[in-house]
């Protein structure tokens, strides 16, 4: 979807409503989250560059795994975000939702972190973006038949998941 800081906050809060997204305290989960990103986007490296033997899957289902893994490391990070908001979500399309609402500042908030010398904290809508195309791209390869990847397009999801990734961790240290 398109972003609209609007249209992701009456999604955030209908999410609520269905208890989607749920407020957390169990902060210790944080952590946990982040190592999981982070050791899932390391998997997800070594199935990208990974070249099969005769005796392994063909590169294109190593690609497939890649792109899953590149989404689930950007999701496990955030998660640790969301989290480090008080919220939990239960679903991929409420992390999403969760994400822009919580974490992406609007025009204020965004000046204030400049004027702070806190622009790394700043999660631009980009990253929204980033989340979303992975979701997909993810989806597509686990729910459908054969579709090939180019190593540029692999790259890419791959580059974005480890963007994503980076910036959450920088955001909550």
């Amino acid at each position: 979807m398109p972003f609209d800081k609007k249209t992701y906050e009456q999604l955030f809060r209908e999410c609520i409503t269905d208890k989607r997204i749920k407020k957390s305290q169990e902060l210790f989960k944080i952590k946990l989250f982040l190592q999981k990103g982070e050791n899932s986007l390391l998997i997800a490296k070594s199935m990208k560059e990974k070249k099969p033997s005769k005796y392994e899957s063909a590169k294109i289902y190593l690609d497939y795994w890649a792109i899953t893994i590149s989404y689930y490391s950007m999701l496990y990070a955030a998660k640790a975000a969301i989290l480090s908001k008080g919220y939990e979500v239960s679903d991929h399309d409420a992390a999403q939702i969760a994400l822009g609402h919580l974490l992406v500042p609007d025009g204020l908030e965004k000046e204030d972190l400049e004027i702070l010398n806190q622009a790394h904290k700043i999660f631009e809508e980009e990253y929204i973006h980033y989340f979303e195309d992975a979701k997909k791209e993810s989806h597509i390869v686990r729910y459908s038949a054969i579709k090939s990847y180019t190593k540029r397009r692999l790259d890419e999801i791959f580059e974005n998941a480890r963007k994503f990734v980076a910036k959450i961790t920088l955001m909550l240290q």
